[in-house]
């Protein structure tokens, strides 16, 4: 397994919001540079403006030009934009927009080169970051996009729950054409695959959430369930996948049920999105699976509400930056298990990081 602390780019987001905020103050405990190596794609200058508006005296980037130049005790930055820019802090506009493209581009290049192990986003604006370079509906969609991948699946991510979705950023009207057996299979196979590999779950158990209320109610309330999400359900299990469901989704949130699951496939954006942010706003993070890179980025959007008021909390971001080293890691362990799956007994759990599960379903299993 390889040892060197990994190195992980962040990406500033969009100038005008709370991405400097939650940026620094997470780079501002020591401790994150025992673990990783940051480097942030963004703006020296705009950090320094940041930095004077929320009064965070006691912290400095260290300014690099290229990711291989990156000290292992420092938090780095590249610039990545023109030196003129300006910052109105609350505002959406097109230079914040071009900004948070150009920080975007520069790190997507190092992570193709290898220059960096692992990607945080900080939050954009979908709107003001459109243009003829980038017009998808977030960082997913272009992410998957430049490595080309059609197999993707965004996933939140707390403590208490993981949830997957099917349909993403398409208007409600579109979402049950977007249901599809073949869009479910998908998802559930890269959600098992993904909880095996980046979580080290061994036998996942995968709830599946129906699409009408009450699950259609036997067909009175919609047909989808019995046509479409059944019979994907039966296929997904056919091939050794542990899916469950469909379940009405009001009763399996309201009743605790999720908590039996390592997983959940909810149909559509706010099916899933709406409890999971319910329940960790704050400390939820946006985990991209199926990309052949590992990429993490906040819960939260640019609140442009609150920027430079000091009242944006880091824990989003934080936890985004310590899900990409330990998926890191879990990757790094799955790889060395599967040339040699006798490795696999002897491995000491105490060696492994608290935040990575090692539980099977059916007890410990190393």
């Amino acid at each position: 397994m390889s040892k060197h602390k990994i190195r992980i780019g962040i990406s500033h987001g969009d100038i005008n919001g709370i991405g400097y905020e939650v940026i620094m103050k997470t780079l501002m405990d020591t401790r994150i540079l025992e673990m990783c190596t940051p480097v942030v794609y963004g703006s020296p200058k705009v950090a320094a403006y940041h930095r004077k508006a929320l009064n965070l005296n006691n912290f400095n980037f260290n300014n690099i030009q290229n990711a291989n130049e990156a000290d292992p005790r420092r938090a780095n930055i590249i610039n990545c934009i023109d030196d003129n820019i300006r910052v109105e802090l609350g505002k959406s506009s097109g230079i914040a927009g071009e900004a948070s493209y150009m920080a975007l581009e520069r790190a997507v290049n190092d992570l193709k080169a290898g220059e960096i192990d692992a990607l945080v986003t900080a939050p954009i604006n979908k709107d003001n970051i459109q243009s003829d370079k980038f017009n998808f509906p977030g960082h997913t969609e272009f992410l998957a996009q430049q490595f080309e991948t059609d197999n993707y699946l965004m996933l939140m991510v707390s403590e208490m729950m993981k949830i997957g979705v099917v349909t993403t950023h398409i208007p409600l009207s579109e979402v049950s054409a977007g249901i599809t057996k073949k869009a479910i299979l998908s998802k559930l196979r890269i959600i098992s695959s993904s909880l095996e590999q980046d979580f080290s779950i061994k036998k996942p158990r995968i709830a599946v959430l129906g699409l009408n209320p009450h699950a259609g109610d036997g067909g009175l309330l919609g047909s989808e369930e019995k046509e479409i999400i059944m019979p994907a359900i039966e296929q997904a299990k056919n091939e050794g996948i542990l899916a469950l469901g469909p379940y009405p989704s009001d009763g399996f949130f309201g009743s605790g049920d999720y908590v039996k699951f390592d997983a959940i496939l909810a149909m559509y954006h706010d099916q899933g999105l709406t409890p999971f942010k319910l329940a960790s706003f704050d400390k939820g993070v946006n985990y991209t699976a199926g990309l052949p890179f590992i990429r993490t980025s906040p819960a939260h959007g640019t609140a442009f509400d609150i920027a430079g008021e000091d009242k944006a909390s880091p824990d989003s971001l934080r936890q985004a930056l310590y899900l990409a080293i330990d998926i890191h890691k879990s990757r790094e362990l799955y790889k060395e298990i599967s040339k040699n799956p006798l490795k696999k007994f002897e491995i000491n759990p105490n060696q492994v990081d608290e935040t990575i599960d090692l539980q099977s379903n059916d007890g410990p299993e190393i």
